[in-house]
């Protein structure tokens, strides 16, 4: 299953440790539950992001580990080009780009907590959907039975 993660689920699972969001990471580092898509826009988000000085203080990482969380992720997950960008999220533009790696690289769901996202619901046939239900859709998959 391939997925791309929305950037507050990343902060999100470096801020709290037990929440969905921190669930889903972990289950993508150590078990490899899911293939994480990304695109060079969204790594660079996800450092912008996590270098907030507010955000910072909370998640208590230095730049040299935000760099080397963002360099773990560029080694272990699939890089994505995206040709384009549809405008697609008009209610933040900013958004579009977790759409475009999705087309790009066949993702199976997008996970955001983003409602600007999770209002659009599906887009192409792929899905975006919370960490909660992802974390059961997951949950479904390992339970189901193989043919």
């Amino acid at each position: 299953m391939q997925v791309v993660l929305d950037t507050n689920v990343l902060v999100s699972s470096a801020l709290a440790t037990r929440g969905a969001s921190a669930q889903l990471v972990r289950l993508w580092r150590e078990r490899e539950a899911f293939t994480l898509l990304v695109s060079p826009a969204i790594l660079a988000e996800y450092r912008r992001v996590l270098a907030y000085p507010d955000v910072q203080r909370r998640h208590g990482l230095t730049a040299e580990q935000i760099d080397e969380l963002i360099g773990r992720l560029s080694e272990t997950a699939v890089l994505v080009e995206p040709a384009d960008e549809e405008r697609v999220v008009a209610a933040d533009p900013s958004d579009d780009k977790f759409i475009a790696c999705a087309v790009a690289g066949h993702a199976d769901a997008i996970v955001s907590g983003d409602p600007h996202l999770r209002d659009i619901k599906m887009y192409r046939g792929i899905p975006i959907l919370t960490p909660a239900a992802f974390l059961l859709l997951l949950g479904a998959e390992s339970a189901a039975p193989t043919p």
